[in-house]
């Protein structure tokens, strides 16, 4: 009965999960490229799963879609952090979504492209913290998972990101 939202879904494969696994999903892309969009609806009907709505959005604009969103329990992002351009606009719009519901959270993956690339600044400028989830806590720290060279040698990073109380904690 939780409802997720997935940001930047490309294929949606973790909203696709979360949906074949029950939860009700919405899934969004950049609304500038109507490419991703019919992506994530193929990725919908071929699941079985066109009652899955898919949405544009821009980040870091807070559009009439954003505004009208049904409550969220889970924010997701797969890998949404790749360009550190983008990194404010992100967290801009989750920080507008977990301001929204306040007992939401923001669970996001993503690959460590650069020491110098961080959004820990970010999270405090949005009054946002994280938990950071050990990939070996689910097994997931291995160099092949599931019969895939995924994510090889890569260094994978998962963190939990939510609101902060006012204590900053």
């Amino acid at each position: 009965g939780r409802m997720w939202f997935q940001i930047g879904a490309g294929v949606s494969l973790p909203g696709v999960l979360a949906a074949k696994c029950g939860a009700e999903v919405i899934l969004s892309d950049s609304e500038e490229l109507p490419q991703c969009l019919q992506n994530c609806r193929r990725s919908c009907l071929m699941n079985d799963l066109p009652h899955v709505p898919v949405i544009g959005l821009t980040w870091g604009r807070v559009s009439p879609e954003l505004l009208s969103l049904a409550p969220v329990d889970v924010i997701l992002g797969s890998d949404v952090f790749f360009d550190p351009e983008d990194f404010e606009d992100i967290l801009m719009t989750v920080y507008f979504l977990l301001e929204k519901n306040p007992r939401a959270q923001f669970w996001t993956t993503y690959q460590v492209r650069s020491a110098d690339w961080s959004i820990e600044a970010l999270l405090c400028k949005w009054k946002l913290k994280n938990i950071h989830v050990p990939l070996h806590s689910f097994s997931a720290d291995k160099e092949h998972l599931a019969g895939s060279p995924l994510p090889g040698r890569h260094t994978i990073e998962m963190m939990i990101i939510s609101l902060a109380r006012s204590d900053g904690t």
